[in-house]
């Protein structure tokens, strides 16, 4: 089944902490919250692009810790969906909070007003990453948010931040491997960026920080891509989806970004698949099949695998065929 959201962005309500990296008027574009009415026709508006056939549809609350905000507010938003969900139009409700502001009282609440997933903000399972980021929250409260999560029903999400100060790909990747422990359903990774009238663009232009390369986060990535992929865990995003912003130096001013980086991810995941090929320079050609929705990712971006295996092979084609299985190939030598 086809999975769509319906994003409703809050930015920045109820959190008291400001984090080194964050700057959500950068990100969003806005740091107002959305009128109810604003809501309302948000939803009719996705809604009337959407066809519904094999679809589950969501609305999510996402850019502040929503559970933060009182109980009245939280219910206010969560009751805008609560028609269409009637009409079986929309099939659920996602938030996105912080781990210290979930409590089984809160936890009881959302389930009553049709919340399914919950998307937790733990950006890392390091202490010392965690503290030098300004997160204000523990490692700890991350496994208890998350167990507490799990028991009610609700989905799990768990998302995380690479190259953030005193974070290595070791630590990166430990901390996969325990949101993998913890039961999470969904996760997505963000590499850090600099961005404008942040703690971190302080210590950036200082030369007390250095962004990650685009080439080493999309190796990270890829590496905690397979770790994900291993547990089961469904990756829901790769690299921070940009506001117009994001295209001014005066905004992004350094880190890891691409338009396409979700793309150059999976591109690189597909070269490591191939790789056996490649050492066959015998002057062939070769035909590779995949499942239809990964042809592109595996064609590579800007065609980047195909003309790779061309320094193999006299020619390379690709098709796709429903019966392979996702990250799957079958490579027709001739």
């Amino acid at each position: 089944m086809k999975h769509y959201n319906i994003p409703v962005f809050i930015p920045e309500l109820a959190c008291p902490f400001r984090c080194i990296y964050c700057n959500q008027y950068n990100i969003t574009g806005s740091c107002n919250s959305p009128e109810l009415n604003q809501v309302n026709k948000t939803i009719e508006t996705h809604l009337s692009t959407i066809n519904p056939s094999g679809t589950r549809v969501e609305v999510a609350f996402f850019g502040g810790s929503f559970t933060g905000l009182t109980r009245v507010e939280q219910n206010r938003y969560l009751n805008t969906a609560k028609p269409w969900i009637e009409k079986k139009l929309i099939q659920g409700i996602r938030i996105s909070t912080r781990p210290d502001y979930i409590t089984s009282s809160i936890l009881e609440n959302l389930k009553e007003n049709h919340v399914t997933a919950i998307e937790l903000g733990a950006q890392s399972m390091n202490e010392s990453v965690l503290n030098q980021a300004g997160r204000g929250h523990t490692a700890a409260q991350v496994v208890e948010a998350s167990r507490l999560i799990k028991s009610f029903g609700f989905e799990l999400g768990l998302q995380m931040m690479t190259g953030l100060p005193g974070d290595s790909p070791q630590s990166a990747m430990a901390t996969a491997t325990l949101f993998v422990s913890l039961g999470a359903d969904s996760t997505r990774i963000y590499p850090a960026l600099v961005l404008r009238d942040t703690e971190l663009a302080v210590l950036y232009k200082r030369g007390f920080y250095m962004p990650q390369t685009i080439d080493e986060a999309v190796d990270l990535c890829v590496a905690l891509h397979e770790i994900f992929q291993k547990g089961n865990v469904k990756i829901l995003r790769t690299g921070l989806h940009p506001s117009e912003g994001f295209y001014s130096s005066d905004v992004l001013l350094a880190g890891p970004f691409h338009p396409s980086f979700g793309e150059l991810v999976s591109t690189q995941i597909w070269n490591k698949r191939f790789q056996p090929l490649a050492t066959q320079k015998n002057g062939k050609s070769v035909n590779i099949t995949v499942y239809p929705k990964e042809l592109n990712s595996a064609i590579g971006y800007k065609a980047s695998n195909r003309k790779w295996l061309e320094n193999s092979y006299k020619r390379v084609s690709f098709t796709a065929q429903p019966e392979i299985a996702k990250g799957r190939f079958y490579a027709d030598i001739y």
